[in-house]
C-alpha cells in the first residue's frame, strides 16, 4: 500500500500565523505538524509516500524531508494548484498509486492511542472498497459524520450536519482500494467548487462497499485547524512525551525500530539536530 499526505490549504483559520507558512510545518510542541500524520503511515509499515502541497510551500517540504532516505522510505512530492477539495489528491497522484492500494491521510491529523497501529494494519491487510476511521465527538455538526447501523454497519454519512444524526465524527485517516482511482472520477465538484471526500466515500457506500473502525476511549484524535486546537495538540504531545520519556512521531526512532535504516544513520541524524529536545531523544535511540 503507497501514501498519501494531503498538505495543502490556505490554513485561513490559522491567520496570521499561515500567511507565510504551511499550516502542515507549524510546530507541535518539538516537531513539525506533518512529522505525526507521517508517523503513523510509516508505523502501519508504508513505505512509499507523495506528499501534495501547494506550489508556493513545496521546496520547504522537500527541504525538511527530502526524499525520505534518511527515514528509510521514499518521498514524491506534487503541488495542488488551488485547494479543490481532498479527493482531487486520487486524480493528482494517479500515476504515483499506479496498481497499489492507497491510505490518504491529512497533514494537519494527529492520531494516538495503545494498538492503532495493528488496527490500522488488519484493515490495510483486508481493504476492499474503502475504509474510514470514526471518533465520538461533542460538536458533531463541525465535522462529517457517519451513522453505524447493526453491526457497525455504515448506513448513511454526511458532512456537518445542521441536525443531530449522530456523533461519529469522520476522521482524516481513509484507506481505498486501487479502484479509487477510478471512482473519484464519478464524482462532481460541490456547490463550492471542490471535489469532496463525503462525495466519494458516499459512492462506495452506495455499492455497500465502505466500511468504518470506531476510535473508542483508549485513542486520541487531533484536529490542528484552530489556535486552539493546535495549542491543545501541542499541550497533549508534551504531556504524553514528558510522562513517558517517550517520542511521539520520531520518523527515526520509527525507521530504525522497522529496521528501515541503521545506527549510522540514526547517529548522523542526532548530529544534525544536537543542542535541541529531538536531537537529545535521538541519543536514547542509539543507546
Amino acid at each position: 500500500m503507497k501514501g498519501i499526505i494531503l498538505a495543502g490549504g490556505s490554513g485561513s483559520r490559522l491567520y496570521p500565523l499561515t500567511l507565510s507558512i504551511s499550516k502542515q510545518l507549524l510546530p507541535v510542541f518539538n516537531k513539525p505538524m506533518i512529522y505525526y500524520p507521517l508517523s503513523v503511515l510509516m508505523l502501519a509499515g508504508i513505505k512509499d509516500f507523495l506528499i501534495i502541497t501547494t506550489p508556493k510551500d513545496k521546496n520547504i517540504f522537500i527541504n525538511l524531508l527530502g526524499n525520505g532516505s534518511n527515514y528509510g522510505i521514499k518521498i514524491k512530492y506534487l503541488a495542488q494548484q488551488k485547494p479543490n477539495g481532498i479527493a482531487e489528491a486520487f486524480i493528482i497522484g494517479k500515476e504515483f498509486i499506479g496498481n497499489e492500494n492507497v491510505a490518504l491521510i491529512l497533514g494537519d491529523n494527529i492520531f494516538f492511542g495503545h494498538d492503532l497501529v495493528s488496527v490500522i494494519k488488519e484493515k490495510i491487510n483486508s481493504i476492499s472498497g474503502a475504509h474510514i476511521f470514526t471518533q465520538q465527538v461533542n460538536n458533531p455538526s463541525q465535522f462529517g459524520i457517519c451513522v453505524y447501523g447493526k453491526n457497525n454497519k455504515i448506513v448513511s454519512i454526511a458532512e456537518k450536519p445542521k441536525k443531530f444524526i449522530g456523533g461519529d465524527a469522520i476522521t482524516g485517516l481513509y484507506l481505498y482500494d486501487n479502484t479509487v482511482v477510478d471512482v473519484v472520477k464519478s464524482i462532481k465538484p460541490s456547490k463550492r467548487g471542490e471535489l469532496e471526500i463525503t462525495d466519494l466515500n458516499k459512492a462506495y457506500l452506495k455499492n455497500n462497499l465502505l466500511f468504518g473502525s470506531k476510535l473508542g476511549r483508549g485513542f486520541a484524535w487531533l484536529d490542528t485547524g484552530t489556535h486552539e486546537s493546535l495549542m491543545q495538540a501541542s499541550e497533549f504531545i508534551y504531556a504524553i512525551e514528558k510522562r513517558q520519556g517517550l517520542a511521539i512521531g520520531c520518523l527515526e526512532e520509527i525507521a530504525y525500530n522497522n529496521k528501515w535504516i541503521g545506527r549510522k544513520k540514526i547517529i548522523s541524524q542526532q548530529k544534525k539536530f544536537n543542542n535541541s529536545l529531538y536531537g537529545d531523544y535521538l541519543k536514547k535511540v542509539i543507546k
